[in-house]
């Protein structure tokens, strides 16, 4: 019985340490409503999730995009885009899709 015990113990903490904890993405956010006044308000709306590193996100304001790394094991790039259209800012929802619903085309680049 003890040794059954342990078997099941050792394949359960063999299962856990295989378990991927982060999956960090780099990705670029096409935001056209972005202006010098509103960046502020764009970083607070994506730093309102826990797997977004604010440390890492660059706004260009010439091209109109977001720069923004998060950990897609805690939140999705739906979820950012969304969270600034919430606030009424003009961002692109990538329609491009080719699969079940929300499946998009285009990965955004892993970070290492």
């Amino acid at each position: 019985m003890k040794n059954k015990i342990a078997i099941v113990a050792l394949a359960a903490a063999a299962a856990l340490a295989g378990c991927r904890k982060h999956d960090f993405k780099k990705d670029v956010l096409d935001v056209p409503g972005m202006t010098p006044g509103n960046t502020n308000e764009i970083a607070a709306a994506m730093n309102f999730y826990e797997g977004v590193l604010p440390q890492h996100t660059r706004f260009d304001l010439g091209k109109k995009q977001v720069t923004v790394v998060y950990d897609s094991l805690k939140v999705a790039r739906m979820n950012l885009l969304m969270a600034i259209a919430e606030k009424k800012i003009d961002v692109t929802i990538p329609r491009k899709t080719s699969g079940p619903a929300g499946y998009i085309d285009e990965r955004p680049e892993s970070v290492e």
